[in-house]
């Protein structure tokens, strides 16, 4: 059984997702139109600008059609800016910011500081494959955390915050089908994030053990 992982293409780093996934040879496909969404079985929602994409995603009348998808269970993989779209609640929005909701979290947005703030760190992420032996190289620009979680969400990796000391953030988490990153694993080569969502489509499509996506 083949399945589409589709990108959200109404603003970020929409290129760079699908250059990943199709690393690991999986279909994909641009979202723009609710027609678009009926076809993928899971979704990437990309790093960006979350004020923007709120806006495009009622321009273009996906934001309940989207959320509807959430709620039925479809894997969503948000990083970044999409990780402020799939929380519940987020602190430093601008008025009337609205997000898709799904995650059980508080993020804070910016929370890492502006662009100038930009900054790269190896995290161990055991639950990808070889996670726990080979760091991920996280990149973060103009990035949230997560300031409170819920009981139900798996943290996957955490980061010291250079603007208080050693108080360590959530990072990257999963609740369910959801999945999320504050920094950009589609910046840099390597798609052992992309290949975790993969397998987790899969696993929500039904498709047979044993067909495990890994990186080529």
């Amino acid at each position: 059984m083949s399945i589409t992982v589709g990108v959200l293409a109404l603003q970020g780093d929409v290129r760079e997702h699908v250059r990943a996934l199709t690393q690991l040879g999986v279909r994909t496909a641009a979202v723009r139109r609710v027609s678009e969404l009926a076809t993928v079985d899971g979704l990437v929602i990309p790093g960006g600008e979350s004020t923007t994409m709120d806006k495009l995603l009622h321009l273009f009348d996906l934001a309940d059609p989207l959320r509807a998808r959430i709620a039925a269970g479809m894997p969503v993989f948000g990083s970044c800016a999409g990780m402020i779209m799939l929380a519940d609640r987020v602190v430093g929005g601008i008025e009337g910011q609205r997000t898709l909701g799904g995650l059980d979290v508080t993020v804070v947005r910016n929370a890492f500081g502006r662009q100038v703030d930009s900054f790269e760190e190896d995290l161990h992420v055991p639950a990808l494959r070889d996670g726990a032996t080979h760091p991920v190289r996280a990149v973060f620009i103009r990035a949230p955390w997560v300031e409170q979680a819920g009981p139900d969400v798996q943290v996957l990796a955490t980061v010291t915050s250079r603007k208080v000391g050693a108080v360590r953030h959530v990072v990257a988490l999963r609740q369910g089908n959801l999945l999320a990153t504050a920094f950009h694993p589609e910046v840099g080569g390597d798609v052992r994030f992309h290949e975790y969502f993969v397998n987790m489509v899969r696993s929500a499509a039904g498709c047979a053990p044993g067909g495990e996506v890994r990186a080529r």
